[in-house]
């Protein structure tokens, strides 16, 4: 994976029993299927309820990624969760301002709900009068509401405060994906630690 940066899987089943080999075979492809679809109707039901100041939209996607994943589209400046082959929920992002791009793909490793943000050298660096630590809640906390952490240096997807919801939709992040509160809390509740981020340009 290629950085320049330092910001901060699926319920089974075993209820198959005694079949022959390929009765077993069978099954297994047809309770895939309809797991799968269980899970997609689930997100585009979810997505097409009343949504009032949230950025997100049921749209046409194609990817081969697994639902549940998340592609990051840099230069559209939108997170997209895959919903099925075709579909997938899209949320208008901050992205990695200049000098802080990256792509590659990584995993969710943890989730949080308002949680504590240590600013990162680069940004102590940048921003000398912050503080050590910026307790979860805080309206100064730029995690915002919910945080993502992904499985590679100190970037996550988040929110944001009240000050910066003026940047969501532009490159204006340290490396990481940057969501209005009321989408991240969406997202948050759609997706699993595990889960595959890939990242684009």
């Amino acid at each position: 994976m290629r950085r320049r940066t330092e910001c901060g899987r699926r319920l089974f089943y075993n209820a198959l029993i005694e079949t022959s080999n390929i009765e077993r075979k069978t099954m297994n492809r047809r309770t895939s299927k309809i797991t799968q679809f269980a899970f997609a109707a689930a997100l585009i039901g979810a997505a097409l309820a009343p949504q009032a100041a949230a950025a997100r939209e049921f749209v046409h996607y194609h990817s081969e990624l697994d639902p549940g994943s998340i592609v990051v589209s840099e230069h559209e400046r939108k997170l997209y969760l895959i919903v099925d082959q075709d579909d997938a929920i899209a949320y208008k992002v901050a992205v990695p301002k200049a000098g802080k791009e990256w792509s590659g793909v990584v995993q969710i490793n943890a989730k949080f709900v308002a949680p504590d943000w240590t600013p990162p050298e680069d940004v102590k660096h940048d921003h000398p009068e912050l503080p050590e630590v910026i307790p979860g809640g805080a309206s100064n906390n730029p995690m915002g509401a919910r945080a993502m952490t992904l499985s590679e240096g100190q970037v996550a997807i988040h929110g944001t405060t009240q000050k910066m919801r003026k940047s969501i939709g532009s490159a204006a992040s340290y490396g990481c994906i940057r969501m209005l509160n009321e989408d991240v809390v969406d997202l948050y509740d759609r997706v699993a630690v595990g889960a595959t981020v890939v990242v684009e340009p």
